[in-house]
């Protein structure tokens, strides 16, 4: 049988406890090039540029750096390099991202800066790009929507990030030793939060599967969750979907809102949680159709709780798997089959991939 985004959802545990045992040596190359640079340009397109955004301000509260994340293809050809920006980094799962690449030569080209790549595959297309490459641990993933290469990406960029922050004096091996234990507790809850999505789904699934547009809003380190249910949801569910930060929504998008709007709330506490309340409860004056994914446990039906006590900033890590499996849902409930995929020749004819996916 052609394995399916399920299939690879099933995996995320596994891998991601694989990923967090080899800890520090898989990171380390990256720390040591890393551990005197201070302002990063993080280079990467679609789900990898959301998993960029998301282990962005867990790195930047850790290891005191700045980091900019780009489009590629539009640095390439439109910005300017900034004489400030001392690494460069380029994400693409594949390795066969023609605009990051094209972006990673543009900077070796024009500047003296350093490169780093991550991907799945350490010998592909983009490490010639770059000066050191690091495997972001989820092998090949056949299908064409990714789950646990999301998930992988994050959770190594994060580690480079933290192993950095103790080779610069910046933590204590105590804090680091409980920052891995959180990492530890999410990998730990996986299964549950599959099977609390799983229940989720069930009780909604005739109001999800009828929805005519998905929203999903949430703050601070979840912006990156949220634009990747957003790429997820296009891909899959095909209907139109955005992915909003909290506050950009109240400027203008709140307009839109109607009696059959499907809105998800990313609930992941910090000093923005009481600003998210109240902008649920308005809008759950307008639908019916609000909903929750929190951190935390929750006995609301509307309200798919996690029962996590981690950090915000390490949140990003699991908040995106229950819309991982949402997207999957959704879309066989309307009758689409992921395992026929179409447009297959779309990479090779805009030229945005170095070769043909190898998919089931």
């Amino acid at each position: 049988m052609k394995p399916t985004m399920m299939t690879y959802i099933h995996e995320e545990q596994a891998m991601s406890r694989d990923i967090l045992s080899k800890y520090p040596e898989q990171v380390r190359p990256f720390a040591d090039l890393a551990k005197d640079k201070e302002d990063w340009l993080v280079l990467a397109t679609g789900s990898s540029y959301n998993a960029a955004l998301s282990a962005k301000y867990f790195i930047e509260k850790w290891a005191d750096v700045r980091i900019d994340v780009r489009e590629p293809f539009h640095f390439t050809y439109y910005d300017k390099i900034s004489p400030h920006i001392d690494l460069a980094i380029g994400i693409s799962q594949s390795g066969q991202s023609t605009s990051t690449i094209g972006a990673l030569n543009r900077i070796r080209k024009q500047s003296g800066i350093r490169t780093v790549s991550l991907s799945s595959d350490p010998n592909s297309a983009i490490s010639e790009a770059a000066d050191i490459s690091i495997d972001i641990g989820c092998g090949k993933e056949r299908v064409g929507y990714v789950t646990k290469g999301f998930l992988a990406t994050v959770l190594t960029f994060m580690l480079a990030g933290l192993h950095l922050a103790e080779l610069k004096g910046r933590a204590t091996k105590e804090e680091v030793s409980r920052a891995l234990k959180e990492f530890q507790t999410a990998i730990d809850a996986i299964p549950d939060i599959i099977a609390g999505t799983e229940s989720f789904y069930a009780l909604h699934k005739e109001a999800l599967i009828s929805a005519p547009r998905f929203t999903a809003i949430g703050y601070g380190p979840a912006v990156g969750t949220i634009k990747e249910v957003e790429t997820k949801f296009c891909e899959t569910v095909r209907m139109p979907s955005q992915g909003i930060e909290l506050e950009a929504f109240m400027h203008g998008p709140y307009l839109e809102v109607n009696p059959n709007h499907r809105i998800f709330f990313l609930e992941t506490g910090g000093p923005v949680h009481e600003r998210l309340e109240l902008l649920r409860d308005y809008e759950s004056r307008i639908t019916n159709y609000t909903y929750t994914v929190s951190l935390g446990a929750s006995a609301n039906d509307r309200t798919l709780g996690l029962g996590l006590e981690v950090d915000e900033y390490l949140a990003p890590f699991v908040l995106i798997i229950p819309f991982q499996i949402l997207a999957h849902h959704i879309a066989g409930g309307r009758g689409i089959d992921l395992t026929n995929r179409i447009y297959t020749d779309f990479g090779v004819a805009m030229k945005s991939k170095t070769q043909p996916g190898d998919y089931a």
